[in-house]
């Protein structure tokens, strides 16, 4: 038995769409808990992914990225955001090698003045030389001078080791908040409809991954296999007409996609069957943002 105190915490990643949040906090975790596609406002939920050793755990959450909101969905992903900044342990501030170090300002500025050790993180150095990764190092020294920084490629992988050590050193002494065994706090549900939602942000272009829901709405053991039934909600006849595809070809290929993922990650047999329905207003719907888990 370890003679080190115990450490746990709150580690919560936010930054701007398509730094990497999602790429970094999977690589950390080691888990594919988080969607991941080249799209901005792929992440619209707070999901965490639980790190356990011996004398630590590491509670991490992905949050979406920070925008200025347009509808009542993104007016709760920017809740998400605030919410993440003022329960935080130690916050993992995300830009990349490309971002203006100033984009969404009133974020960077909050940063001094969280009350809680602020790492951030310089992602995508791999598209990089060393003069600009110096140069960004030192200008983001100079906007939050009480930050710690770190230059990685969370894609490659490269340089994350120093920040998880960093991490462990931060977390305030304490007893686990979860299980020790856990390594989410959320269901498989959830994972079924994310996997599916990324494969519609794979497969679609424009507005449609932005206008589409899915929702589970039967998940339940058979012997061997999962059964699932999915509702894809969009807001539009024409969305749905280009969901399904002639003859129902785009919704089988997307449906295929995501059977083999969902396989892969919950190592059982997927019995998958999708379906789409028209919303016109489920964005802006409060009672049905609140019964999709926003």
């Amino acid at each position: 038995m370890s003679n080190t105190p115990h450490r746990s915490g709150f580690v919560n990643i936010i930054g701007n769409p398509n730094v990497g949040k999602s790429t970094l906090m999977n690589a950390l975790v080691g888990e594919r808990l988080s969607i991941i596609t080249s799209k901005a406002q792929t992440t619209r939920h707070r999901i965490m992914g639980i790190v356990n050793g011996e004398d630590y755990q590491i509670v991490y959450s992905d949050t979406p990225g920070i925008l200025k909101p347009a509808y009542s969905l993104q007016r709760s992903m920017m809740d998400y955001v605030d919410t993440a900044i003022s329960d935080a342990d130690i916050i993992l501030y995300v830009t990349d090698v490309v971002e203006k170090w100033d984009k969404n300002r009133e974020y960077v500025d909050r940063l001094s003045g969280v009350g809680c050790p602020v790492i951030i993180v310089v992602n995508k150095i791999d598209i990089s030389d060393q003069e600009t990764v110096s140069a960004l190092t030192d200008r983001w020294a100079r906007a939050v001078p009480a930050a710690e920084i770190f230059a990685v490629s969370a894609l490659e992988r490269f340089g994350l080791e120093p920040v998880f050590n960093r991490i462990i050193s931060l977390l305030p002494e304490g007893e686990p908040w979860y299980d020790k065994d856990f390594f989410t706090d959320r269901n498989l549900r959830f994972f079924a409809s994310e996997i599916i939602r990324e494969k519609i942000l794979n497969n679609y272009d424009k507005e449609i991954p932005y206008c589409t829901e899915v929702v589970i709405e039967e998940f339940k053991e058979n012997g061997d296999r999962y059964d699932i039934r999915a509702v894809i909600n969009v807001m539009r006849d024409s969305q749905k007409g280009i969901i399904i595809g002639r003859g129902g070809s785009a919704l089988k290929r997307i449906g295929t996609q995501a059977r083999i993922d969902m396989e892969d990650f919950f190592q059982k047999k997927v019995f998958l069957q999708m379906y789409v329905k028209v919303d016109q207003h489920w964005r802006d719907d409060k009672r049905k943002l609140t019964a999709f888990g926003y």
